[in-house]
């Protein structure tokens, strides 16, 4: 439990979240998740991805102790100051901004509660693809086989990352099924 104290020093808080936040937007940003998973590449359907796979970051990291909890947080805050970032590079008025990043918050938030559901229903994927269907697809309509492979993609992550060392999480590796082969 020794590493969980390294984050007990701001300096090394965000340099270790922005090391896991660059491996979630880099994951998110495979170009299978838009090719053969359907995901609309738009910005509705990237923030939609780097929410998916935040959710099964978090998922993981949840109830590991105050350590883990602090790094959750700075994660977090370093995601939605590169959205903020995001969001001004692409034109968007400074007075709009705020109100975008909140609304992407509260909507982070609620995916979260939304895929919970579905990972616990197990083997009941219909409550899983549900969720992918009105979150993530929610500006599409996909085919079946595209969320069934996304919801398979979800849990063999859910699975690597249940796998995965906390400690070596908390650099920034984290270990991703390839979706290439799903």
């Amino acid at each position: 439990m020794l590493f969980l104290r390294r984050f007990l020093k701001d300096d090394q808080l965000d340099a270790a979240a922005a090391a896991i936040y660059g491996a979630v937007a880099t994951q998110a940003r495979h170009p299978s998740f838009y090719l053969a998973y359907e995901v609309p590449d738009s910005v509705d359907g990237r923030f939609e991805m780097v929410a998916l796979h935040a959710y099964l970051l978090f998922r993981r990291l949840k109830g590991q102790g105050e350590g883990i909890d602090r790094l959750m947080q700075a994660t977090y805050d370093v995601m939605f100051r590169e959205m903020d970032l995001a969001l001004r590079e692409m034109g968007a008025a400074d007075l709009g901004v705020g109100k975008r990043i909140k609304h992407m918050a509260e909507s982070l938030n609620g995916r979260i509660q939304s895929y919970d559901k579905g990972v616990a229903a197990g083997d009941d994927r219909k409550t899983l693809m549900d969720a992918l269907r009105r979150n993530l697809y929610g500006t599409v309509q996909p085919s079946a086989g595209a969320v069934e492979r996304m919801a398979r993609y979800l849990e063999a992550t859910n699975t690597a990352f249940d796998q995965q060392q906390i400690q070596e999480m908390t650099t920034g590796r984290l270990v991703f099924p390839n979706p290439d082969l799903l």
